[in-house]
């Protein structure tokens, strides 16, 4: 299987080599990043808990808004498949409920990715062609401006038992709705990304790296010079898939009543997608 290359962060180059890593596969892995890797297996340790306690029932998410508790009797189904994920997941926003033990490091945590994606927006308009710079209906790094939908997702996929629904995967084939997507190392192997070519490749699991790839709102908004990855997460066939696994991507939004393309605002794209996956009726 191939090796995705690795970016470091604090390379010269950096900005050059994250974008044709992008442009190449959909995603890019950057090592030497800036966020705290201790804090993040603080806030893995304080969301485990969370997780194992019945009280998780008493943030169940709001449909409108979105934030909070999704259960797995409520998880997604990815676009063209006929059985919900094996997951369940919190949804963070810098203004939504939180469990108030939880806030304070859940907000360093989004802090600290959310500057990091947004670094990685300015790099990526630094690297568009004019003619695409051109067609956007405004410049990237503005279209997150005092933007409140950039989310903080916390997931768990609880141990497998076997009962599973036959066909039943932790994350089916999917591409990310936003503009970019920042994933800190999960706690599992088991994430995968799909080439052009047809074939998968790992993500690495090394903590000091970040998973970074491309959301169907940038494709849209680039007018298709970036193209949004497909990407899984596959059931363990070894003994880890007694464990369970958890994750923490940031995806980065621009805010509701910014123009992706001449038919859609990112507000209107967003409810769509959200209403197609079955978690907002």
């Amino acid at each position: 299987m191939q090796q995705l290359p690795q970016v470091d962060y604090l390379s010269t180059n950096a900005s050059k080599e994250f974008t044709n890593s992008l442009r190449e596969t959909g995603f890019a892995v950057l090592k030497n990043h800036p966020i705290d890797i201790k804090l993040i297996q603080t806030v893995f340790n304080e969301w485990t808990g969370f997780f194992a306690n019945p009280n998780k029932e008493n943030y169940l998410y709001d449909n409108q808004t979105q934030d909070g508790f999704f259960p797995m009797r409520v998880s997604e189904t990815a676009v063209g498949y006929s059985i919900k994920d094996i997951k369940e997941f919190y949804h963070y926003y810098a203004w939504g409920k939180c469990p108030e033990e939880l806030r304070a490091n859940s907000q360093k945590l989004f802090d600290q990715m959310n500057q990091l994606a947004q670094q990685l927006l300015v790099w990526v308009e630094e690297n568009l062609p004019a003619e695409i710079q051109q067609k956007l209906f405004e410049p990237l790094p503005s279209m997150i401006n005092n933007s409140q939908s950039t989310l903080m997702r916390v997931l768990h996929y609880p141990p497998l038992t076997g009962n599973e629904t036959e066909g039943a995967v932790r994350a089916g084939a999917h591409g990310d709705i936003n503009l970019l997507t920042v994933l800190v190392a999960a706690s599992q192997s088991g994430l995968q990304l799909k080439y052009a070519n047809g074939s998968w490749v790992d993500v690495p699991l090394d903590p000091g790296m970040l998973a970074i790839n491309i959301g169907d709102m940038l494709e849209l908004a680039t007018d298709g010079y970036y193209k949004s990855t497909i990407h899984q997460v596959v059931n363990p066939s070894d003994d880890s898939r007694h464990n369970s696994r958890y994750s923490i991507p940031l995806f980065l939004h621009p805010r509701d009543d910014v123009r992706l393309s001449s038919q859609k605002t990112a507000g209107e794209f967003l409810d769509e997608r959200l209403r197609d996956l079955g978690i907002k009726k």
